[in-house]
């Protein structure tokens, strides 16, 4: 498949250490290549209290890689004809007919204005509806809503009604002028459930974890299942790594397995395992289909993977299409990869990326955060690219 092994050996050895250095409890890294499994490798513990070995198949909190799988359920949607990604997200969820933005006061404070114009679609899957994560100029009042970060599987109550409160209050934004993390996908999730008249999770499972074959992927975990969740650890300056707070919210296990199980977070709420999660990616990858199954028209996978940004900023050689981040420019980027690449990743350090050029998947799981600024991200990359000789 094109990698050297004497160098994919260093790849190995450097995962080792950071488990056997504790900043991390372990990792699972899957690298597939021409359709193929190229390195697939599990590092350190599961749960370090409980000297748990980690395993291949160990189920991990994705978070944000959550992203891609709504994203391409929307596009789903518009290949049935039951939605344009053009349209605006009031056609479906009234309550954004007219939202609102804050605008900074002079000497301090913030006016709230009407919104230039109405959120579409579009805006939610590229970022630039104005929508953050609660923490902008009007975080007071987001803060009184009860409604903020990406931590929902806490909440007694389905994913609609805490969206229908969101677009009452003020947004950070106009939408289309600026690229702002948040609350996008989330949304998406539950335009999902009211045109498909399906709640999320059963969406998802039917169009595409069941006809890709990802049998460990959930929003809440099965109890037959809980044995293989890997623990989330957190990583301080001057610390040794600390077992994260059960549940704990955002900085903590979770209430994945114990939760009311009512809220289905469209923007970071799955569990799943690096195979999994690499199958799905190997569907990206094969322009919409893996093992007989179309997921996608090849055409709407090639509409999903180019940036959408135009004249808005993002990172250097990078911009963002429907649910990815997109390469542009790798002398921009400074790190090894190819231009056309896309991904993300996800609030608990995991991170994925698919490289078309190289036919290329990697998928990388762990349980940390914060992570005290730790480099395995770049290192990863590097690692791999160094790796591969033809």
């Amino acid at each position: 498949m094109g990698f050297s092994t004497e160098r994919l050996q260093r790849l190995t050895d450097v995962f080792q250490a950071y488990a056997n250095d504790k900043k991390m409890s372990g990792s699972v890294v899957l690298v597939a290549r021409h359709g193929q499994v190229a390195y697939f490798n599990a590092f350190g513990k599961r749960d370090v209290e409980a000297n748990a070995t980690m395993q291949n198949d160990a189920i991990f909190r994705i978070a944000s890689q959550t992203k891609a799988l709504v994203s391409v359920g929307i596009m789903i949607l518009q290949e049935e004809g039951k939605l344009l990604i053009a349209d605006p997200v009031s056609k479906y969820i009234p309550e954004f007919a007219e939202t609102t933005v804050a605008e900074p006061k002079e000497g301090g404070g913030y006016n709230i204005i009407k919104a230039k114009r109405q959120i579409t679609l579009r805006d939610l899957l590229t970022h630039t509806a104005g929508i953050g994560y609660g923490y902008g100029l009007a975080a007071d009042k987001w803060k009184e809503a009860g409604i903020q970060g990406w931590y929902f599987a806490d909440r007694d109550e389905p994913v609609g009604a805490t969206i229908a409160r969101m677009a009452k209050l003020p947004m950070d934004e106009h939408p289309g002028e600026k690229f702002v993390y948040g609350y996008n996908t989330d949304i998406l999730g539950v335009v999902i459930e009211k045109v498909s008249g399906k709640p999320l999770d059963e969406f998802i499972s039917s169009r595409i974890l069941t006809p890709l074959g990802m049998k460990d992927t959930y929003f809440y975990l099965p109890q037959n299942k809980v044995n293989r969740l890997a623990t989330v650890y957190s990583a301080y300056a001057d610390k040794p790594l600390q077992r994260s707070p059960d549940p704990g919210g955002m900085v903590g296990q979770g209430m994945y397995v114990n939760g009311p199980r009512k809220s289905f977070s469209g923007g970071a709420g799955l569990l799943s395992t690096a195979a999994d999660y690499a199958k799905f990616l190997q569907m990206m990858l094969n322009k919409g289909t893996i093992n007989g199954n179309r997921i996608l028209a090849p055409s709407t996978v090639e509409l999903m993977t180019v940036s959408h940004l135009n004249e808005i900023k993002y990172n250097p050689g990078m911009g963002f299409g429907l649910g990815f981040s997109v390469c542009e420019e790798l002398g921009d980027r400074g790190a090894p990869g190819s231009v056309g690449e896309y991904g993300w990743g996800g609030a608990y350090g995991s991170t994925y990326w698919v490289d078309p050029k190289e036919d290329l998947v990697v998928v990388y799981f762990k349980q940390l955060t914060p992570t005290n600024n730790l480099d395995d991200q770049n290192k990863l990359r590097a690692l791999i690219y160094q790796a591969l000789v033809k």
